[in-house]
């Protein structure tokens, strides 16, 4: 399997670390973040000075009438009126925080380079308990408390959220064009729903490239709003550029039904459900073909920072002990952000799969026209993520942990769910009949792809493979376990199926469970493909 990225010298890790400096050097000059209740946010104010980046391209072509049409909220612009201390507003509808109900909030945390353990005693010194009270601000204690994250707030986030969030896109993907912001999202689904909006016109036929398998509540939000979903081919490497240019070289609005598609959706990294992880030389070469037809690009990335050192085919090997910061950061896969010269792409990130699904937080970064209608929507659909969210995250992301100690944090994730993944591999060597199964094992991610040959099966052809995989599918669960049918992510259902899969995860289950759950499942396809 070719390499991810290439493995960082002395001047990418001297490089991450000036970065990860600059950041408090920058917070040091700037002095006290003041920041009251719905506080307007521009994170211009808190990214690195620059004069070498270029600007993006304009996207007026691909921007919505929906969208272009959207004028700002009257009364979120009102708001930024707040900022002058002096002010007696009478024109909001903002409550006073003297009528909520909540003084104090505490909740323990693991302290940084002590996570994933026991933590069951009380005065265990690896956990640390944290509060937020309502009047921090006043008393002088905290930049953020519950009166202001507690009250409405506005759709560019607070300032003190927006603030870590900035300097974490710039440290990780570093864009290179001068343009770019950041807006926060109520995670990744409402953030595609929003793009969609944004980028799509059923009125005019549009239709969105995915790969051939591709994530199936993506697919559900397309459909709805008539999008046609085409799917390119993938190999272990993911989608294929050389079949991505073909199909848009010779596309036919007629036979295919809908205009040539000017948006590309993707998961580069663990793509749900194959688990393929794109190359830094695939990325550049997809980049290259969008950029031969203008195809904006959407990088759907809940995965990024699970990025796990090949299996070596034992349960034990491949985790590293340890791993500064820097390493982690330079051994990264660049993100299409951090390759975007046009300002082409829309990359959305969500804390989701790296902290708490249930903060329903998460941002996308793009160029500052896109960022400005994405925030026009947000002020009538959503408002941004609510305001408890935010504090807890910030309390521990940039009060407790600060950047370093959250990359910490990743590192540590991403060795865990290394063991995890090493567990699930190891039964399927163990329990899966090879002889009709095979898969490649994933470098990134929560997912692995099994690949049944329909060859094989005693029944085809004359049995479809949606029967057969369906069969396997009812099979398994009457033994006790759910895989995902591979049918479920086809980006074109109603084309003839290549081949038969099912997607199982790793991210939930004890290492005894995936064992007991992968040996009902090869029972399953023994039993369907009459293996004794």
């Amino acid at each position: 399997m070719p390499s991810l990225a290439a493995f960082p010298n002395d001047t990418e890790l001297a490089e991450k670390r000036r970065l990860l400096n600059g950041i408090q050097e920058r917070r040091d000059k700037a002095g006290k973040l003041v920041a009251g209740v719905a506080a307007a946010c521009d994170v211009d104010q808190f990214k690195a000075p620059t004069s070498e980046k270029p600007n993006a391209k304009r996207w007026d072509s691909h921007i919505s009438p929906e969208s272009q049409s959207r004028p700002p909220c009257i009364l979120k612009q009102a708001a930024s009126h707040l900022s002058n201390p002096d002010i007696v507003s009478l024109g909001g509808g903002l409550p006073s925080s003297e009528c909520f109900p909540f003084y104090e909030w505490s909740f323990k945390v693991p302290t940084a380079q002590h996570f994933f353990k026991d933590q069951d005693e009380l005065e265990d010194p690896t956990v640390q308990t944290v509060t937020i009270g309502k009047h921090d601000v006043k008393a002088g204690l905290s930049e953020y408390d519950l009166s202001i994250a507690l009250n409405y707030g506005q759709a560019s986030g607070s300032p003190q959220i927006m603030r870590f969030i900035t300097e974490h896109t710039e440290l990780v993907y570093n864009p290179p064009y001068a343009d770019w912001k950041v807006a926060p999202t109520v995670g990744s689904t409402g953030a595609l729903e929003q793009t969609i909006r944004l980028l799509f016109d059923r009125s005019r036929g549009d239709s969105v490239l995915a790969e051939e398998y591709s994530f199936s509540t993506a697919l559900e939000t397309f459909v709805p709003q008539g999008i046609k979903p085409f799917g390119v081919k993938m190999d272990d490497e993911g989608l294929m550029p050389e079949s991505m240019d073909a199909m848009l070289t010779s596309w036919d609005e007629k036979s295919r039904g809908a205009r040539k598609p000017h948006v590309l959706y993707t998961i580069p990294s663990g793509q749900n459900p194959t688990g393929a992880t794109q190359s830094l030389q695939r990325r550049r070469a997809i980049y290259s073909v969008c950029q031969k037809h203008d195809i904006f690009i959407i990088e759907d990335e809940p995965y990024y920072f699970i990025q796990m050192p090949p299996y070596q085919g034992n349960e034990s090997d491949s985790v590293q002990a340890s791993e500064d910061v820097e390493s982690f950061l330079a051994g990264l896969v660049p993100s299409y952000l951090s390759l975007d010269i046009d300002g082409r792409v829309l990359r959305m990130d969500s804390f989701s799969k790296v902290l708490v699904p249930g903060s329903r937080l998460g941002w996308v970064t793009a160029s500052a026209q896109i960022i400005e209608r994405f925030l026009r929507h947000a002020e009538v659909a959503n408002q941004g993520p609510n305001g408890m969210s935010q504090i807890m995250l910030w309390k521990l992301l940039d009060q407790t942990w600060g950047h370093e100690g959250y990359l910490k944090w990743l590192i540590a994730l991403k060795n865990a769910y290394t063991q995890k993944r090493n567990m699930l591999l190891a039964a399927c060597d163990k329990f899966l009949p090879k002889s009709v199964v095979s898969w490649t094992p994933p470098t990134t991610g929560m997912f692995l792809w099994l690949k049944c040959d329909p060859l094989q099966h005693p029944e085809y052809p004359a049995r479809p493979i949606e029967e057969i995989e369906g069969e396997i599918f009812d099979q398994a669960i009457k033994t006790g376990v759910l895989c995902a049918r591979g049918t479920w992510f086809r980006a074109e259902p109603d084309t003839p199926a290549d081949g038969m899969f099912f997607r199982a995860t790793y991210a939930s289950a004890t290492a005894e469970a995936m064992g007991t759950a992968i040996e009902r499942f090869g029972e399953a396809i023994r039993r369907s493909y009459q293996i004794e």
